[in-house]
């Protein structure tokens, strides 16, 4: 028998760290999601859920590097009256955490090898949400309509969310995601990214006995990466009210220290909240590229060529403090004694594409700390109160008084 409406549903907090735990130590770095989402949906089933309810769509047969499945999504009719409700995190990890072995030391969890990350981004976020899934069916717990969906492919490019079949969400009226640090944290908007694909073509030549016939594809790169640097386009990027960020992070080409390099691939990106600004550090890329390629001449004159391509990774978005997902979220961090920070964040989230979608998506700390590295951690304490707030947030409790 379903609890009385207005009684506020509680945490197992010992189940809850047990779970994010087992989850953490599953690997599915990106594209390879198939063993992490098979734990959940047993652990669904086994709660109650009816098997008919998962259903996964075709994201990562949309994906240039394919993929194991694609996003999970559990839709729940409501047994209360209200706007359907969207719970979601991700279910991919960055490489280095596969193999991590979660150990608890005090008031944190890290993993038991210094060569390996912990996976909290975003197996916290995963735990988060099945908890209150799992608390929901186990306790038969009053409810909204309900969606959960657990992503794959967000840490390469929110692959997964960009190719998302909205069809299969429910028309979600407020959306909450779980991917960050401190628990009360409400991240409103997140910067803008796009990526560039840069080739650079030579001549080869002997680099011993010709080497004044070759068009050297690395003098070219370097003459370009110093003018951006020089003038300020490279790294951070302040002109003006303006700001964003670049950065050249891959450099392919050569194969032989006896021969003038004929070819180099580069990979970079441009940041910024400002569309029109990310526009213009793009332009003076190709621009910088274009120029040294011009003026970089072997003996007979002749010279090498660029060919520039930029590609939207995910578009930056705001959402107004007045939204009603911001409102509930925060609403729902005040009733667990904490202050909503809202924020805005320089790096992409699911949240940029879900809103692009069409759904505005506030996203939530889930304990998080130093992601991406070998001193990554997950804080016990914030992970427990975001899983407050999660089933908070699920049963609609936040306004219960």
């Amino acid at each position: 028998m379903s609890q009385p409406k207005n009684t506020t549903p509680k945490v197992n907090d010992k189940q809850a760290l047990q779970l994010v735990t087992e989850l953490m130590a599953i690997p599915g770095k990106s594209g390879e999601e198939g063993q992490i989402a098979a734990e959940i949906q047993r652990r669904l089933i086994a709660a109650g859920l009816p098997e008919k309810q998962i259903t996964f769509d075709t994201a990562h047969k949309k994906s240039s590097i394919g993929g194991e499945c694609g996003n999970m999504i559990v839709k729940l009719p409501g047994t209360v009256k209200g706007p359907r409700r969207l719970l979601m995190a991700h279910m991919d990890t960055v490489p280095l955490c596969v193999g991590a072995e979660p150990v608890k030391k005090g008031k944190l969890i890290h993993s038991k090898s210094p060569l390996t990350a912990l996976g909290a981004d975003d197996r916290g976020g995963c735990s988060v949400i099945l908890n209150a899934l799992i608390t929901i069916l186990e306790q038969d717990l009053p409810h909204p309509p309900l969606t959960f969906v657990w992503m794959v492919q967000e840490e390469i490019g929110l692959v997964g969310v960009r190719h998302l079949t909205t069809s299969k969400l429910g028309k979600p009226a407020m959306c909450f995601n779980w991917d960050g640090k401190l628990a009360d944290m409400v991240c409103i908007g997140a910067t803008g990214d796009s990526g560039m694909l840069i080739h650079i073509n030579g001549l080869a030549s002997h680099a011993g006995a010709h080497p004044e016939l070759g068009v050297s594809a690395a003098v070219i790169a370097g003459r370009a990466i110093d003018d951006l640097a020089t003038n300020g386009w490279h790294g951070l990027v302040v002109k003006g009210k303006d700001s964003g960020s670049s950065n050249i992070g891959v450099l392919s080409g050569g194969a032989a220290t006896n021969v003038v390099m004929p070819e180099l691939t580069i990979k970079a990106e441009a940041r910024s909240h400002n569309p029109r600004f990310r526009e213009r550090i793009l332009k003076e890329f190709k621009k910088a590229f274009e120029k040294a390629a011009k003026s970089t001449k072997n003996s007979a004159g002749q010279k090498g060529r660029v060919s520039f391509e930029s590609y939207l990774k995910y578009d930056s978005f705001r959402l107004s403090a007045d939204e009603p997902a911001v409102q509930t979220a925060s609403q729902a961090i005040r009733k667990r004694g904490g202050t909503p920070d809202l924020t805005i964040g320089n790096g992409g989230l699911d949240a940029n594409w879900m809103t692009a979608h069409g759904f505005p998506t506030v996203t939530l700390g889930c304990g998080q700390q130093d992601i991406h590295t070998t001193s990554e951690t997950l804080m016990i304490d914030e992970y427990l109160k975001a899983c407050q707030i999660g089933l908070d947030l699920a049963t609609a409790a936040e306004s219960d008084t």
